[in-house]
């Protein structure tokens, strides 16, 4: 049986390299190897930003996670959201062939560029999707000074 394969677009090229072969056994090692690829399988949380006058609207794919496993501190302007997951319990009697689903935490850091009231921060998790509604803080904003 063929397993799939995954495309990867920042995969070296093949037909450029001087050792195609070597690169390809160093690819192809088990995970139970001395070289893993685990970074491949890792959860990826990708986010968009958006602003307006009063704030900022986060958007941050963390699919197959549950809300509970989801933590967000805010910290000045500094926001860092981390999900920790699992896979799912198989019985006894299967034996995996092939999987993609990653176990673990991953998180994602960034910097805003007004300070955000976290008083006033909201998180809603829908569908996968975590959406994050960031009012920034009073008095934040620069102003002008006359000249005397």
């Amino acid at each position: 049986m063929t397993m799939p394969t995954r495309w990867n677009p920042f995969r070296q090229n093949n037909r450029f390299s001087v050792f195609p072969e070597f690169n390809d056994l160093l690819r192809n090692v088990s995970t139970h190897g001395l070289l893993t690829r685990q970074d491949e399988n890792m959860l990826e949380m990708r986010m968009s930003v958006s602003e307006d006058d009063s704030g900022y609207l986060v958007r941050i794919d963390v699919p197959g996670v549950r809300k509970d496993d989801i933590d967000i501190s805010i910290d000045g302007n500094q926001v860092t959201v981390s999900a920790e997951f699992a896979r799912e319990k198989k019985s006894e009697d299967e034996k995996p062939l092939y999987t993609e689903h990653y176990e673990g935490q991953a998180y994602r850091s960034f910097t805003l560029p007004s300070e955000i009231d976290d008083t006033k921060a909201e998180a809603h998790y829908d569908g996968g999707v975590l959406s994050l509604r960031l009012p920034k803080k009073a008095g934040n904003g620069s102003r002008k000074l006359a000249v005397n």
